[in-house]
């Protein structure tokens, strides 16, 4: 990616607005350009050295010049602190490679400092050594030229609204106002879809903002990723960082740690919306597996692919910003996307925006893609194991929740019955998951759970079928007789 032009910086999009905005269409300002800043350091991709004739950083490495930028950036990933400056003290490209924030981030988040009081001072190198940015040492790297060291502050700095602004109409998930339970579980349980009069009654929706829960919880510590922060560092860390992939907040236990009710109680702050009916992990009581989160982050933040855990469905309501969604059904081969055998591990990569910039425009022609933009005040219907990417338009908050809708019960327990190494969110004192969700399900909904067990043999007998042709007809094809494909991945009766 070549470096365009400079452009102003103006920080993380999406800051505090009136409450009357926010469910206003996203600004497409930052849509039309592909500009990007210039490096702060001057690092340039590997391509404009061809235009340039003098001498390179590159060319005083002596024996290192030997190894390709990946490798000498995998060796530096195994130093300390006092190893980067001392390696970065040597020459300008090292230099260059030992200011790489990713670097400091790592060294500071498995640092005792990182669960102890801190203040953010703008980047992870500033806040690991406790310096302010602005007295660092600056120098002018304007002759290293490297797609490792460019390529993450390219990708910071990429406007998301070239992709989520040029949505297909095919590709366009499907907005209602409202929906009812009959409709939901007849025709719209195994599609995504957007409803954009749905939480408005919610005390949250008027109550919230990033900048009001800053005054409220300010020393409250939730779950960023692989730290605990209090909601003050957390606040300063998104309106003052340029991460290419910035921690997302992502809280479990937010209910508990702000002392809010959640459910159909007077006291309640919100509550599932009544469309998708009953959610049978209820059943489970204080043993249901984790199933609701706050979400908190900034422009850029997100989840790359992934299908939500224990074939369960979700929905996803935005309070604050907007969020771009592109899906896809169960079976499909997402491009970028790799998954075990068993689809016990699922690997990309790539981070968000490598994915957007490398695989975008080639995913969203393949069938049954879908994408949309989620916006403050409405609620996105994710189905039982659709592959999702999610990613922050701008600065926002969100509350999600699992559930087990009736249309789904049988994909559930075949889910926990098939795959117990890869159930998740249970307490360790369960034993079986699978066994404890029968055993309530027989005691309040037998007929559902017969109707659901008939449903998993019924595919059971299907799938041994489908294998014995296979093998069939790879005895015939050893045999010189006639073999032929089943046509695609998307067979009815193959979940």
């Amino acid at each position: 990616m070549l470096l365009a032009k400079d452009v102003s910086q103006a920080g993380i999009s999406g800051s505090p607005t009136a409450r009357d905005d926010r469910a206003t269409d996203v600004p497409d300002t930052r849509t039309t350009s592909d500009a990007i800043p210039v490096h702060p350091m001057g690092v340039k991709p590997l391509g404009n050295q061809y235009f340039v004739s003098g001498p390179t950083a590159r060319q005083a490495l002596g024996h290192i010049g030997l190894l390709p930028d990946e490798m000498i950036l995998n060796i530096m990933e195994y130093f300390d602190a006092q190893s980067l400056g001392a390696i970065g003290a040597t020459c300008r490209f090292l230099y260059a490679f030992a200011e790489l924030e990713e670097l400091w981030k790592t060294l500071f988040l498995e640092s005792p400092r990182s669960s102890q009081p801190f203040s953010w001072k703008g980047s992870w190198k500033s806040t690991h050594l406790d310096i302010p940015t602005d007295k660092r040492a600056k120098i002018d790297c304007n002759n290293v030229f490297s797609d490792v060291l460019h390529r993450p502050f390219a990708c910071s700095h990429i406007t998301l609204g070239r992709f989520s602004a040029t949505i297909p109409e095919a590709n366009q998930i499907s907005r209602f106002e409202s929906l009812s339970y009959t409709d939901f579980a007849l025709n719209w349980s195994d599609k995504p879809f957007i409803l954009t009069d749905c939480i408005q009654q919610w005390p949250v929706y008027s109550a919230w903002s990033i900048q009001e829960l800053n005054k409220r919880y300010p020393e409250v510590k939730f779950r960023a990723e692989a730290v605990d922060w209090p909601f003050s560092n957390y606040h300063e860390y998104m309106y003052n960082s340029d991460d290419e992939s910035p921690l997302y907040l992502f809280d479990r236990a937010f209910a508990e740690k702000m002392n809010i009710q959640v459910g159909h109680g007077t006291d309640s702050v919100y509550w599932p919306p009544e469309c998708f009916g009953p959610d049978l992990f209820e059943l489970l009581g204080e043993e249901r597996p984790a199933h609701r989160w706050l979400i908190i982050g900034p422009e850029r933040s997100g989840s790359s692919f992934h299908k939500d855990p224990n074939a369960t469905s979700a929905w996803n309501a935005v309070l604050e910003g907007s969020k771009y969604w592109i899906m896809f059904p169960p079976t499909a081969q997402v491009p970028g996307v790799y998954v075990s055998e068993d689809s016990s591990e699922v690997t990309s990569p790539l981070s968000i925006a490598e994915w957007l910039l490398e695989f975008h425009a080639e995913a969203r022609t393949l069938p049954g893609c879908v994408e949309g933009v989620c916006k403050a005040g409405e609620i996105l219907h994710v189905p039982s194991g659709w592959w999702h990417l999610v990613v922050n338009l701008e600065a926002g908050i969100a509350l999600t929740q699992n559930f087990v809708p009736n249309s789904h019960l049988a994909d559930v327990l075949s889910f926990l019955g098939d795959k117990p190494d890869q159930v998740t969110g249970f307490k360790r004192n369960i034993e079986s998951p699978y066994g404890l969700f029968v055993e309530r399900l027989r005691g309040s909904y037998p007929q559902l759970l017969d109707e659901a067990l008939n449903e998993i043999e019924r595919r059971n007998r299907n799938k041994k079928r489908k294998w014995e042709e296979t093998i069939g007809n790879k005895d015939d094809n050893e045999n010189g007789g006639f073999s032929f494909g089943f046509g695609g991945d998307d067979e009815e009766g193959i979940p």
